[in-house]
């Protein structure tokens, strides 16, 4: 009887303490866009179960809020209304859209130790380009990416070309489309050369071109753009010609959601997308297929891309200081390590792949390293003040020239007129 009365006072004690430990439990919510396909909503929302099982003084509500605009939106609009989320992944061009909008605060204001300072000095430099302004960091690289290119091994064999050898330049690229551009007895095309996407992120494949061709479309800054420069103007005709003249690329505007499944069922043989497709693509190619840096010009580029974290205003201390604690660990090598197998977006850290981890992933799967190893090439992505505008205007630009309605010279000086309306007033 009194053992029964203990066990019932212990158990009684220790559901008060648990209950206790939940009441008192920092609460977090982030928002997370998905952009590619594969196994990036799950493994997310497992990582975060585990953080949490890990730390009990700590709740998080990962809230799936659709495609990286959509994610913006929603998050600029909670903070609006006076119930921002703690943390949410956003585009890191969108870096000084925050600033300006007064949303989101720099992360050294919690970072004090020498541990610290250390851990945001092992990000990639390229990835931070987009992360950092004024001295201080207000984006902490996550699932960040470049584009690549994807090539189908069966197909050039079939072209009779190398299945070990893609593109190394404009021009190779050219030649290898025709050969690899299929039409069946009526003249109908059944397989393209290749596929450069122009629709959800154009801009962004779109500025692979003109870094490769030698133009940076707009200053670190972020208050000015060079849309008409005459090497973008040039890039955006190459991009036109493909269709037009070379006859190698789909014409009109090539989605970005459906470029892997096209891939997958043999409509293009080579295609430009994110690096965080990687994963998908291996899961779901039903051939060999190769992955290779982005064809050079004048020099070989690609733009970084892809999400950070940022830091929202209008949390209090303990919030903000337990949101920087769990991307302190889930950028930490071993999970960052899982996130990359499970997505192919490049690990932000070099620490991450001297993991034996990544090692044996890297050993079985090498086509991960080309990402990584185009940063040596790659610049920030395009990001300017009021970036939604400014890129919107840019997309409708590139549509313009490959729909044919104008020709790229032109669209892309009205591109250039109406960002520089934009962002008089940020020089």
């Amino acid at each position: 009887m009194l053992k029964s009365s203990f066990l019932k006072a212990v158990a009684a004690t220790a559901f008060t303490f648990s209950t206790w430990a939940s009441a008192q439990a920092v609460e977090l919510q982030f928002y997370f866009p998905v952009a590619v396909g594969g196994k990036a909503a799950e493994t997310i929302q497992g990582l975060t179960d585990e953080y949490v099982s890990q730390n009990p003084d700590v709740t998080i509500d990962a809230v799936y809020t659709g495609s990286y605009q959509d994610t913006v939106a929603k998050a600029i609009t909670a903070s609006r209304g006076g119930n921002p989320p703690q943390l949410s992944v956003i585009l890191s061009a969108d870096m000084f859209t925050l600033i300006d909008e007064d949303l989101v605060m720099p992360f050294d204001d919690y970072l004090s130790s020498d541990e610290d300072k250390k851990w945001i000095e092992g990000f990639y430099s390229g990835f931070m380009e987009n992360s950092q302004t004024g001295g201080k960091t207000y984006g902490i690289p996550f699932q960040r990416s470049t584009p690549v290119l994807y090539w189908n091994k069966e197909a050039f064999k079939e072209a009779g070309l190398d299945p070990e050898t893609p593109p190394a330049t404009w021009d190779e690229m050219v030649e290898f489309g025709k050969k690899l551009t299929k039409k069946d007895d009526s003249g109908n095309v059944t397989q393209w050369g290749v596929s450069i996407p122009s629709s959800g992120f154009p801009y962004w494949l779109f500025q692979g071109l003109a870094i490769e061709n030698g133009a940076i479309l707009a200053n670190s800054d972020g208050n000015k753009t060079n849309f008409d420069d005459q090497k973008v103007v040039e890039a955006l005709q190459y991009l036109v010609d493909l269709s037009t003249e070379y006859k190698i690329m789909a014409p009109g505007i090539i989605e970005w959601g459906t470029a892997p499944k096209s891939f997958f069922e043999g409509q293009t043989a080579m295609v430009w997308t994110t690096t965080g497709n990687l994963t998908n693509m291996r899961d779901n190619a039903p051939f060999d297929f190769g992955v290779a840096m982005l064809p050079k010009k004048v020099q070989r580029g690609a733009p970084t891309g892809g999400g950070n974290f940022y830091l929202f205003k209008g949390v209090s201390d303990e919030q903000a200081e337990a949101a920087v604690k769990f991307v302190q660990w889930i950028t930490a090598p071993e999970q960052s390590a899982k996130w990359t197998m499970a997505t192919g977006y490049v690990a932000p850290r070099p620490e991450t792949w001297e993991t034996e981890t990544m090692k044996q992933y890297v050993a079985d799967f090498p086509q991960v390293l080309i990402a990584r190893d185009q940063l040596e090439y790659a610049k920030a992505e395009l990001a300017t003040y009021q970036n939604q505008r400014v890129t919107g205007i840019f997309n409708d630009a590139l549509a313009a020239a490959i729909t044919g309605t104008k020709d790229p010279e032109t669209a892309l000086k009205e591109a250039q007129s109406q960002a520089d309306a934009i962002l008089a007033d940020y020089r």
